[in-house]
């Protein structure tokens, strides 16, 4: 299965989804009009190893509600990435088995070669 989870109001995720273009077979889920089910975000975590491996620190809420000074658990992340899709690093790229989670050029220099390698 090739499945991008995104968000399509994001710049980043936009360009991100012409370089790995064509994405013919491949499912893309804006995760802000389709958000993720717990089913698809355990199946993240079996693939990255936590679920703080999927968090995004950077989304502006994390200071805003001051998540920076705690010392947060696996079902925190959890359910805060439920809870609000910017939470959830992006875009998240399964392909066949294998996980993708970022932007970082590495990451999705990686992506791009499972997906058309």
């Amino acid at each position: 299965m090739k499945k991008i989870y995104h968000l399509g109001t994001c710049s980043t995720c936009q360009r991100i989804l012409k370089e790995l273009a064509p994405l013919d077979d491949v499912v893309l889920q804006d995760i802000k009009t389709e958000p993720i089910t717990p089913e698809q975000l355990d199946e993240m975590k079996s693939l990255a190893g936590s679920f703080a491996n999927l968090f995004s620190r950077r989304a502006m809420l994390f200071r805003q509600r001051g998540l920076h000074e705690k010392e947060l658990s696996e079902n925190d992340y959890r359910d805060l990435i439920l809870e609000q899709y910017t939470f959830l690093k992006r875009p998240v790229m399964l392909v066949e088995g294998e996980i993708f989670i970022g932007n970082s050029k590495k990451v999705v220099a990686a992506a791009q070669a499972a997906l058309h390698g």
